[in-house]
């Protein structure tokens, strides 16, 4: 636990779904309805520094976390990501994982996935 992370400081976050090694939060800034972070409990970087256990932890309740959204949302698809690194727009360094809910017309044009997601979103 580091003493000036958000992740391992948030008292008032309240926790969707979780397992031994790892919790899943609403985003706080969503790009879209029901968008979720998936954070180890452990404080730690990158998706390199996890541990098998935990990778293996993330894995189970990214599926758990899918099922959980189909259930409420119904979204169309997924995408899934992680930003390693200041240059790729990681601005808390506490490995999260996004899982962005997608829905048929949330953007003009979906190829490429993410790429230019904000400048193109028309639903949310």
């Amino acid at each position: 636990m580091a003493k000036d992370c958000v992740f391992c400081n948030y008292p008032s976050r309240k926790i969707i779904l979780e397992n031994k090694l790892a919790f899943a939060i609403y985003d706080r800034y969503p790009v879209n309805q029901g968008h979720m972070l998936l954070i180890p409990q452990r404080h730690f970087p990158d998706v390199f520094s996890a541990t098998d256990e935990e990778v293996l932890a993330l894995n189970s309740l990214t599926r758990e976390v899918r099922d959980y959204l189909q259930g409420k949302y119904n979204p169309d698809g997924f995408n899934i990501g992680i930003n390693l690194g200041k240059v790729a727009g990681q601005t808390i360094f506490h490995l999260h994982i996004h899982i962005i809910p997608r829905y048929l017309g949330d953007v003009k044009n979906p190829r490429g996935g993410i790429r230019n997601f904000k400048e193109n979103i028309v639903r949310y």
